[in-house]
């Protein structure tokens, strides 16, 4: 919580000095900012598990670290002065795919060195734990013991914590699959025998799915992973993003 703490009055700081000088340069307004001021909203997209929607209303909330994220895209709309429209994503591909398209203008992302060719991104601004859930009745307590010829780990395909994870997994085999829900429902069933999340999942998906007697997390697995704020990299290089249309 400390930590979650002082990574959140951090990025605030970083995102207040940023709006700060932006508003005193407003001669020379960078194009993508400018856009963002006249259509009177800042479209910031999350992925899963970043967000939960509230099924009556279809609300996007920040879960977990995305707690964090929600904080940081609040106050970045706030000290652009405009409205902040949050845009839920199933998976970090298709949060790119909607960076890449323009439908969104920035988001928020695990940094990793092969997604720079698709997106550009900030520095870093919080480390992302990553750990594994193994049922209760589980002996494995790091991956030196899962990591062993026959043992399956889900996990959803290109996410940070997955792409961490196989540069340390050798022998077991990562069953790749699209959405939390369904690595989660692997672990649950019995088809896999462990589920690569960041930390501050586990809790969340325990209580969604009413597992009973619920999954442990193995804590301090593998590195951490930093999470950047990605853009658009045709509007980043200079070229004339897809209009930004008023809603």
């Amino acid at each position: 919580m400390i930590t979650s703490h002082r990574a959140l009055l951090t990025a605030l700081a970083f995102v207040s000095a940023v709006a700060s000088a932006n508003a005193q340069q407003q001669p020379s307004l960078d194009r993508r900012v400018g856009d963002i001021v006249q259509a009177g909203k800042i479209r910031v997209g999350l992925h899963l598990p970043q967000f939960v929607k509230d099924p009556a209303s279809g609300e996007i909330h920040g879960h977990g670290t995305g707690k964090v994220i929600v904080a940081i895209a609040q106050a970045l709309g706030m000290q652009l002065g405009v409205k902040l429209e949050l845009v839920g994503h199933a998976s970090p591909p298709k949060l790119i795919e909607c960076l890449q398209g323009h439908a969104c203008d920035a988001g928020f992302l695990g940094f990793v060195p092969g997604r720079t060719g698709d997106v550009g991104f900030t520095p870093p601004y919080i480390m992302v734990p990553f750990t594994l859930m193994v049922p209760a009745s589980s002996s494995v307590r790091s991956v030196s013991d899962v990591d062993k010829t026959g043992v399956r780990i889900a996990a959803v395909r290109n996410h940070a914590s997955t792409l961490a994870l196989r540069r340390v997994v050798k022998q077991a085999e990562i069953v790749d699959v699209e959405i939390p829900d369904e690595a989660f429902e692997l672990l649950r069933s019995g088809r896999a025998d462990a589920w690569a999340s960041p930390s501050a999942s586990w809790l969340f998906w325990v209580n969604r799915f009413g597992s009973i007697p619920p999954p442990s997390p193995v804590v301090g697995t593998w590195p951490d992973g930093p999470a950047a704020l990605p853009a658009p990299r045709s509007a980043q290089s200079g070229r004339t993003p897809a209009p930004h249309r008023r809603s």
